[in-house]
């Protein structure tokens, strides 16, 4: 019994979508999700890779069902059947791809708006701005669908993600500054500068992105984010990290010879650790100053220099070893009677 090739097409396509979107779910291609914005950009991975699943087992099935359904029969020396073209055809595999990368792209825009991602270049960006705003920012703010105006001084403020502790938490601001080949780390509440990234979790943080010497890229793989660092042009990245754990910072940009080796870790701290680690680096900041402010304890003279003094003579002080003419006692006696 033949079965009806409009029966055959049918299955084979449900066939096609059930392999596409199981591949779409357990490629295993994607690193563990550590930021309530990766889980938008999952999204949109499944939905790319479904898409290109099912293209590629329709292409490459077409293919196998060709060299056996279409192959020479034995001693058939006739030439085969002329085919000028199919115009029905050209249309479906012409409109069908340019429908696909429409909606991809509607969808990525619709995405990078709902994790903060657009817009985030130059001096406009108001994530952490404090005091009375300027007419112009005030519109620019209210224009924007992801902040949200609130009395008080602290004016601007993101729109709350999934998993947050609470609306009215201010962005964690962090100054990121590319060298080659570190990472540092600035935290302007606390004056502490790092050259590892220490966040709370399940709190908004702002990194405001910018390089000393040729262009970085700040990337890290697990919270699916990743934004260029150029020298003379400061950038923004926004996200809310949703996942305790030690993530690889990694430059995604070639920034010179040793660019595979800049690398450094971003630790997401509970919110109780986090505040240790900030004591821990204030008290150790404090120290750090006060031994540098404290003088030096004076290193007593020689028993020659001791004499020289007593005499009134002209000898270097300096304490053995440290750089300088030094003389002896004997020397100097000699030089004074010529």
């Amino acid at each position: 019994m033949k079965v009806p090739t409009a029966i055959l097409t049918l299955i084979i396509g449900i066939i096609i979508t059930l392999a596409s979107l199981w591949v779409s779910q357990n490629n295993g291609l994607m690193p563990i999700a550590a930021a309530a914005e990766a889980t938008e950009i999952d999204r949109l991975f499944a939905a790319m890779m479904a898409i290109a699943t099912g293209l590629f087992l329709l292409v490459q099935g077409a293919l196998i069902y060709s060299l056996f359904a279409f192959r020479r029969q034995a001693n058939d020396e006739t030439d085969a059947i002329p085919v000028h073209g199919n115009v029905s055809l050209e249309i479906v595999w012409t409109a069908v791809p340019a429908m696909l990368v429409l909606w991809l792209g509607i969808y990525s825009f619709d995405v990078y708006q709902s994790i903060d991602s657009v817009g985030t270049m130059g001096s406009n960006h108001m994530a952490h701005q404090h005091g009375q705003p300027t007419e112009m920012q005030m519109v620019t703010a209210q224009t924007d669908g992801s902040r949200a105006q609130v009395p008080g001084n602290s004016l601007w403020q993101r729109k709350p993600k999934p998993g947050a502790a609470s609306a009215d938490v201010d962005p964690l601001v962090i100054k990121v500054e590319g060298l080659q080949y570190a990472w540092l780390f600035t935290y302007p509440d606390t004056g502490i500068i790092a050259g590892e990234l220490h966040l709370p979790n399940n709190r908004p943080v702002t990194l405001d992105i910018n390089a000393r010497d040729v262009i970085h890229a700040f990337w890290v793989p697990e919270f699916r984010l990743k934004q260029d660092a150029v020298p003379g042009q400061e950038t923004h990245l926004n996200f809310q990290p949703s996942r305790e754990g030690t993530y690889s910072v990694i430059c995604a940009e070639l920034c010179g010879a040793y660019h595979g080796a800049m690398k450094t870790r971003a630790i997401v701290h509970s919110e109780a650790d986090y505040q240790a680690w900030v004591d821990s680096q204030v008290v150790a900041s404090q120290e750090s100053r006060t031994l540098a402010m404290k003088p030096l304890n004076p290193i007593p003279p020689s028993p020659l220099q001791a004499q020289a003094i007593a005499h009134h003579l002209p000898i270097n002080l300096e304490p053995l070893g440290a750089p300088g003419r030094h003389e002896t006692l004997a020397s100097v006696a000699d030089r004074q009677e010529h």
